[in-house]
C-alpha cells in the first residue's frame, strides 16, 4: 500500500490562504506566485482525493472534508515548527510574564505553554489570567511582558501609550449565549435577564447598549466577578450572556439574535500587546506560538457539530 506524504509547504499556502480568505494574499505572504500556490492547493485536492471546496460563491468555503483538512493542515505544520523550534531553540532562556483573558484559561493556555515547553525547555513562564482592566493595568505597571486583551477604544488606546506594540490577532463576533434552560422569551414581553460581569466589561457594555438602542427591556439577573460564575448561571438558566466562541462550554449555545428579537453584535478585535521593553527572543517566540494558536483554535462545539 502506498503512502501520501503531503508537502509542508502546501499546507501552510493552504492555511493562511484560508485565514486570508484568499490564495492570491496567500502567495503574497509566502513568495509564491498565484498560480503556483493554485497548483499547490490542486495538488491537495488531488491528494485527499475529495473536493475540498464549495463551489458556490467567489469566497473560500469549505466542504465538511475540507474542514477537517484543514484542522489536521493546522496541527501539522505546527508540528513541523515545533520541531524547528525545539531543535534551534534549546539554548534559549529567560522569563516570560504572559497575561490572557479567561476565555482562553482552559483552551489555549495548557496546548501554549506546553508547545513552549516542549521547545523552550529552559524558560521560565509565569502566566496570569484576568481581566482587560487588570491586564492593562499590570502592563502600564511594567508586570507582564506580553498580554492578550480585547480591544477597545480607551483601553487599546491605552495600550499603545503604554507599550506601543499591539498587533491584532483575531476579529470574531460577539454572540448572545444561553442554555436550554432559559424560559424567556420575546413574546412575553419581559425585560430580557441579563447574566453579566460585575464592573466595568467591554463586551457586556456593547451588548447593553445595543438593547438600549433598540429599545429592548432588560434587567441583570445576576454579576459575577469570574468568567466561571457566568458560564455557570447561563447554564442554569438564569438569563444570557455575552461572550465571543472562544472557550464556550458544552451545554451553552449562541443565539440566533434575528429569531430571538435581538440586536446583532459587533465583532471585537483581539490584540496581542507586548510591553515597550519586552523584545528579547523568548517573548517573541511565544508571541508568534500564541498568534498561531489564537488563528488556528476552533471551538470544540465545531468539531463536536
Amino acid at each position: 500500500m502506498s503512502h501520501i506524504n503531503f508537502d509542508v509547504a502546501m499546507l501552510r499556502s493552504f492555511i493562511i490562504g484560508m485565514d486570508l480568505g484568499s490564495f492570491a494574499k496567500a502567495a503574497e505572504r509566502v513568495g509564491r506566485s498565484t498560480s503556483a500556490v493554485s497548483a499547490q492547493i490542486r495538488k491537495l485536492e488531488e491528494q485527499t482525493g475529495t473536493p475540498l471546496f464549495l463551489k458556490a460563491g467567489r469566497g473560500l468555503a469549505l466542504t465538511e472534508a475540507g474542514e477537517v483538512f484543514l484542522r489536521y493542515a493546522r496541527r501539522l505544520v505546527e508540528l513541523n515548527d515545533e520541531a524547528l523550534a525545539a531543535t534551534r531553540g534549546t539554548d534559549l532562556q529567560g522569563w516570560v510574564r504572559l497575561g490572557l483573558q479567561e476565555d482562553f484559561g482552559e483552551t489555549l493556555l495548557p496546548a501554549v505553554l506546553g508547545r513552549f515547553a516542549r521547545a523552550h525547555p529552559k524558560v521560565r513562564i509565569e502566566a496570569r489570567v484576568a481581566r482587560n482592566t487588570d491586564l492593562l493595568a499590570r502592563l502600564d505597571a511594567g508586570e507582564l511582558d506580553l498580554a492578550l486583551v480585547w480591544d477597545d477604544s480607551d483601553l487599546s488606546a491605552q495600550a499603545r501609550r503604554v507599550t506601543g506594540r499591539c498587533v491584532e490577532v483575531a476579529k470574531p463576533a460577539v454572540q448572545w449565549i444561553a442554555s436550554d434552560a432559559l424560559q424567556w422569551t420575546a413574546e412575553r414581553g419581559e425585560p430580557l435577564p441579563l447574566v453579566l460581569f460585575d464592573g466595568p466589561c467591554t463586551i457586556c457594555g456593547m451588548a447593553t447598549a445595543a438593547l438600549d438602542r433598540a429599545g429592548i427591556a432588560w434587567r441583570v439577573a445576576l454579576t459575577s466577578p469570574s468568567l466561571a460564575g457566568l458560564w455557570a448561571a447561563t447554564a442554569a438558566g438564569l438569563g444570557v450572556t455575552m461572550r465571543t466562541h472562544y472557550g464556550l462550554p458544552q451545554g451553552l449555545r449562541p443565539l440566533d439574535a434575528d429569531a430571538c428579537g435581538l440586536p446583532r453584535l459587533p465583532a471585537l478585535s483581539l490584540v496581542l500587546v507586548r510591553a515597550s521593553k519586552a523584545s528579547s527572543a523568548p517573548v517573541e517566540q511565544l508571541a508568534s506560538i500564541m498568534f498561531d494558536a489564537v488563528r488556528g483554535y476552533v471551538s470544540p462545539l465545531a468539531i463536536a457539530a
